[in-house]
């Protein structure tokens, strides 16, 4: 049975909030610690606030709003955060603390998705075509 909630669901999020920080910060410092010398590392708060905008709004990378850097360092740490699994270590924590404040409806989840038609028929295991190309073009008429 899912709990009750005893306060209203937080707002939906374009950046990430201060006390909320501090948390997914622990995980990022623990992955990618600061080095003492040559070239700074980015300010991953910037870079996760500019992924989640841009998740969030659907935008391309390089329309991201200059309050968020340089679209490009967002994109490369995007797919760094992916090839590393940074994300699911995130998602774990924030849906720890959003069960905890009992925002989560285990009773009810969706996905989203879509299915579309193969466009040129698909490799072997899928359903195939009514007339193959070739047997289409053996019925054109000659000089076509």
């Amino acid at each position: 049975m899912a709990r009750k909630s005893k306060t209203p669901p937080p707002d939906t999020i374009w950046e990430i909030p201060d006390d909320l920080w501090d948390s997914l910060e622990l995980i990022l410092d623990e992955r990618y610690p600061k080095k003492p010398t040559g070239r700074p590392r980015t300010n991953l708060r910037q870079v996760l606030d500019a992924i989640v905008f841009r998740m969030r709004s659907g935008c391309q990378w390089n329309k991201l709003p200059e309050r968020y850097g340089s679209d490009s360092t967002a994109h490369r740490w995007f797919q760094r955060f992916c090839h590393d699994g940074i994300f699911e270590s995130l998602w774990g924590l924030l849906v720890e603390t959003c069960d905890d404040l009992a925002g989560v409806y285990w009773d009810w989840q969706s996905a989203d998705g879509r299915l579309g038609k193969a466009r040129y028929g698909g490799e072997k295991g899928g359903q195939k075509p009514h007339r193959s190309r070739q047997s289409r073009h053996e019925n054109q008429p000659a000089g076509r």
